[in-house]
């Protein structure tokens, strides 16, 4: 698959809801960017990632409409607020590390 560009619209009101709706597409694998332009309530996602899947993890909580789905355009700069990359949330990953010593868990067979 190649990398798309899916422009909706959302129906977010405030920053908060922006920001409920960035986490809730960062889920999906894939992403390479999210921006959202405010004023026109229009959400870009970038990445190789099915458009449907996107519309389905904004549409549990927003009214969403798809404006555009095509091939990633070259770098456009506009008024929109870009946001950096952040690995896919999934509060049930943990970064859980186990240390182990040896004077803890003795070997039980001890040759003299």
């Amino acid at each position: 698959m190649s990398e798309k560009e899916i422009v909706m619209r959302v129906d977010v009101d405030d920053d908060d809801g922006r920001r409920r709706a960035f986490i809730a597409v960062s889920v999906l694998s894939g992403i390479n960017s999210i921006s959202m332009a405010m004023k026109d309530k229009k959400m870009k996602v970038t990445g190789v990632v099915d458009p449907f899947r996107v519309v389905d993890k904004l549409k549990k909580h927003w009214h969403v409409e798809i404006v555009h789905v095509g091939p990633k355009e070259a770098d456009s700069k506009s008024s929109e607020e870009t946001l950096n990359t952040y690995p896919p949330y999934n509060p049930y990953w943990t970064n859980s590390y186990m240390e182990t010593r040896k004077e803890e868990y003795p070997s039980t067979c001890v040759i003299f």
